[in-house]
């Protein structure tokens, strides 16, 4: 009897909440993380434009008007603009075959969307060599017509688009399986052509997903370095990207040219992250409600 009156009147045991941690466990792993951030980001990046900076901004800015730094440069930024769109094409085709309609070998074609992440891009560079080269049948054909793959520009734009078309497929194939098909159905059934179902139905609701996987795959297509390196042959001043140019100033000793383009790579990177940070930002609410859709 006493030991009841005993247990009825003990104070409740306090019981921790299952997401709550101790304050020593959860300033750890935050100081954790902030280390390892600062080890693998921000000291690398500190250390880049400190040798790019190191004899001044007037000869970093030389150094970038060099006629091969310049070409470097316009190449990139081409090679992006043309793989980009064409990937962001191909990505909401292949999410819209794959999510609107049901056919078999539907699982086969993902996996194949998902190769390039898997295979080397010394390897797809190669590939490339190897089907387009001038050793081969078709690339010799190619180039006894004036129109070469290899060694030239349509070959840095082909491995570039291998290595970055799964990013935009990636971003909208699990958008769209949420969303389902209704919204479409309900819109041809009243006579709305496919054409504008896209434009005023998928289209809406994928945006911000398209929109995603379109800035990673620039910030790819402008950094790619294995796969260019091999089908471009790295012609000075014709089909040097600005990742490639970087390692040719490296090599010849040129350090402050070498990390004022690879501050000018980081910087175009950072942008790109600002933008769609700041978009998230500016259209938070929009962004959780198409998530809850």
């Amino acid at each position: 009897m006493t030991d009841t009156r005993a247990n009825a009147f003990a104070a409740p045991r306090r019981h921790r909440a299952p997401t709550s941690e101790p304050a020593l466990v959860k300033w750890g792993l935050i100081a954790l993380c902030l280390a390892v951030l600062a080890v693998l980001l921000f000291a690398p990046l500190i250390v880049v434009f400190a040798e790019a900076l190191r004899e001044g901004w007037a000869f970093a800015l030389a150094s970038l008007s060099d006629r091969d730094a310049q070409a470097a440069i316009r190449l990139t930024l081409t090679v992006a603009a043309i793989s980009v769109p064409l990937n962001a094409a191909f990505g909401i085709a292949a999410a819209w075959a794959i999510t609107k309609f049901d056919w078999r070998g539907k699982a086969w074609v993902i996996t194949l969307i998902d190769l390039p992440f898997s295979v080397s891009p010394v390897v797809a560079g190669l590939m490339f060599v190897l089907l387009f080269g001038a050793n081969a049948s078709l690339g010799a054909w190619l180039v006894a017509n004036g129109h070469p793959i290899v060694f030239a520009v349509p070959g840095i734009v082909l491995a570039t688009m291998f290595i970055t078309f799964p990013f935009v497929a990636r971003e909208l194939i699990p958008v769209m399986l949420e969303q389902g098909r209704a919204e479409e159905e309900a819109a041809l059934t009243l006579g709305a052509s496919g054409w504008r179902t896209f434009l005023t139905v998928t289209l809406p609701n994928i945006r911000w997903a398209l929109l995603y996987g379109v800035l990673l795959c620039n910030a790819r297509a402008m950094g790619e370095f294995g796969a260019v390196a091999v089908v471009s042959g790295k012609i000075r001043g014709q089909t040097t990207t600005m990742p490639l140019m970087i390692e040719m100033f490296y090599n010849e000793y040129l350090s402050v040219a070498a990390f004022t383009m690879a501050g000018l790579l980081a910087l175009l990177a950072l942008v790109t992250l600002t933008l769609k940070s700041a978009l998230e930002w500016r259209y938070a609410d929009q962004l959780a409600a198409s998530h809850r859709h």
